[in-house]
């Protein structure tokens, strides 16, 4: 796989030599409020470049580890099914060779194409889902696949038990109500962290966050902002938190960077891919 002309900043090692595979999914076509999560893996990249690659928080940095950035798929607007499968297909290749797949979204449905790349390589794969929403419906308007159903297919690939949810905060009733016998949910905060990662240590686990968990005071920037989110700091702390787990694939969705013309979002975003990175790699 040949060189991105333009990468995520430190992260500029060969395909073949590297560890870590960087690509983004710029999708939104099921969108339901406000789309523009396609622009956010270009805006993420090109402002990486505002931040060091050092974290302070690890004393390490990005270029202690060999990471490539394979830049975005070409995805085609309006067929979530075909994108689901470009996804996996390309998770696939990344993990038959023995390196982890790291996906910037992109709405929060393109999440399952990784996640079901994973679950078929993985056996007793665990989901830890940052969120303001459940994603649990079972349609949204008639329709299976949809950035509102995203973790309700997972839970078809996975089954009770398997999918930890942190942050939650909006969703239909009966999503809440389903969710009660099927996944674990936390409501409003994510201070089950410690245990949710004790009952997940002994299995392959994906992480996938959605940017609207934190609350929108602190990251505007993203398509459906729902009030009473998390900080920051302590989705950070969180985040960091599980660096011992046998992480398989991890992606961060919808920053919709146009929706914060202050450019704090993108920062924000571009601060936790970072850190993730260096924890997970």
């Amino acid at each position: 796989m040949g060189p991105n002309v333009q990468t995520f900043i430190g992260c500029e090692s060969s395909y073949d030599e590297a560890d870590v595979v960087l690509f983004g999914a710029p999708f939104d076509s099921t969108a339901s409020y406000r789309p523009g999560t396609r622009f956010a893996s270009s805006a993420i990249r090109s402002e990486s470049f505002g931040i060091e690659t050092y974290s302070p928080y690890q004393r390490a940095a990005l270029e202690d580890f060999k990471i490539f950035d394979g830049g975005d798929l070409d995805l085609p607007f309006g067929n979530a099914a075909r994108v689901l499968d470009t996804i996996e297909a390309f998770c696939g290749k990344v993990h038959d060779e023995g390196k982890l797949p790291v996906m910037i979204g992109g709405e929060h449905l393109v999440t399952f194409g990784a996640v079901r790349a994973a679950a078929s390589r993985y056996q007793d794969l665990r989901v830890m889902h940052f969120d303001a929403h459940c994603d649990l419906r079972r349609d949204y308007m008639g329709e299976s696949l949809s950035h509102a159903t995203v973790m309700r297919r997972v839970w078809d690939l996975l089954g009770d038990g398997r999918i930890y949810q942190f942050g939650i905060r909006s969703g239909a009733r009966e999503e809440f109500e389903w969710a009660v016998s099927h996944v674990r949910t936390e409501l409003y905060t994510i201070r089950s962290i410690d245990s949710c990662a004790e009952a997940a240590c002994r299995y392959p686990v994906y992480i996938t966050v959605d940017m609207d968990v934190i609350d929108p005071a602190e990251f505007p920037g993203t398509g459906t902002p729902e009030a009473g989110g998390v900080s920051f700091k302590d989705l950070l702390d969180a985040l960091l938190s599980l660096k011992g787990l046998d992480i398989v694939g991890f992606d961060i969705c919808e920053l919709a960077p146009h929706y914060d013309s202050s450019g704090v979002s993108t920062a924000m975003a571009c601060k936790l891919l970072r850190e993730m990175l260096i924890a997970y790699s």
